[in-house]
This record gives C-alpha cells, sequence and structure tokens, in this order.
C-alpha cells in the first residue's frame, strides 16, 4: 500500500515521501496514529499545494528579514552612558539598552536576537543581531560617555 508520510517515520522515510508499507502496517498503525495518509491523487495534489503554500510564506518571510537587515546595517548606534573616573563606563551597555535604542528608530529587535561582548568602555563595536532563519545583520555601535 502507498502513503504519503507527513512525519518521520524511523525505518520508513521523511515526511513529504511518498512509500510502500505493507498494507497491516499503514491501516493499523501508521494512518490512525497520523504519521502517514493513503497515497491518493488527491492527498498527493492536496500536499503538493501546502508545500507550495508554505514556500510562498517563507520566501515572503525571508525577503521580509533581508530587508530589514539593509535597513539594519545602514543605522548607527549611538548610546551615551556615564563614565566613572578611569574612564571606563559605570556598568557596561546591555543588550536592552541597545534593544531600546533600535525600538525608538523602528525596528522591533527582542534583546535575545543581541549578540555582543561586554562593553565596559567607549568607542565603536560591531554588534551581531540575529534575525531568523540563519540571517545575521551586523550594526555598528558608538558608546559615548557622559
Amino acid at each position: 500500500m502507498k502513503v504519503l508520510l507527513i512525519k518521520d517515520v524511523k525505518g520508513l522515510g521523511k515526511a513529504g515521501e511518498i512509500k510502500e508499507a505493507k498494507d497491516g502496517y499503514a491501516r493499523n498503525y501508521l494512518i490512525p496514529k497520523g504519521f502517514a495518509k493513503l497515497a491518493t491523487p488527491d492527498v498527493i495534489r492536496e500536499w503538493e499545494k501546502e508545500q507550495a503554500r508554505k514556500e510562498a510564506e517563507l520566501k515572503a518571510e525571508l525577503e521580509k528579514i533581508n530587508s530589514i537587515k539593509e535597513k539594519l546595517e545602514s543605522e548607527k548606534i549611538v548610546i551615551r552612558h556615564k563614565l566613572g573616573a578611569n574612564g571606563q563606563l559605570i556598568g557596561s551597555v546591555t543588550n536592552k539598552e541597545i534593544a531600546e535604542v533600535l525600538r525608538e528608530k523602528g525596528f522591533d529587535i527582542d534583546k535575545k536576537q543581541i549578540e555582543h561582548k561586554t562593553i565596559k568602555a567607549p568607542g565603536l563595536y560591531n554588534i551581531d543581531i540575529k534575525l531568523g532563519h540563519g540571517i545575521h545583520a551586523r550594526v555598528e555601535l558608538e558608546v559615548e560617555g557622559e
């Protein structure tokens, strides 16, 4: 019996593959548990439409992320922080501060998306922002003392 796998099945195949399974295994285990559907032409056509829709959504999301990346990389962030007597910052620049500055500029970035080493001195820094789907933006951060 031919089945369309909906989920990965160990020893049989990956999701989206059409495989030949024994009748009892397919009727008594795969189909009732939701691992597979009987591979009729209608089911295959429906699955192909769903895959095309998911692919279109992913493409649109990637275009959106890339446009955000371009806008972010053209920005320069300036954060003012209090200085101590030795010229070092009192405390350090946090992800929360960077996220707030980015929000003020119109970017919806969460503090968990920002990666950088501890910043305890004034100067120029490159900040890495994870945007999703393996896309990272590098933003220039200038820390100034008050």
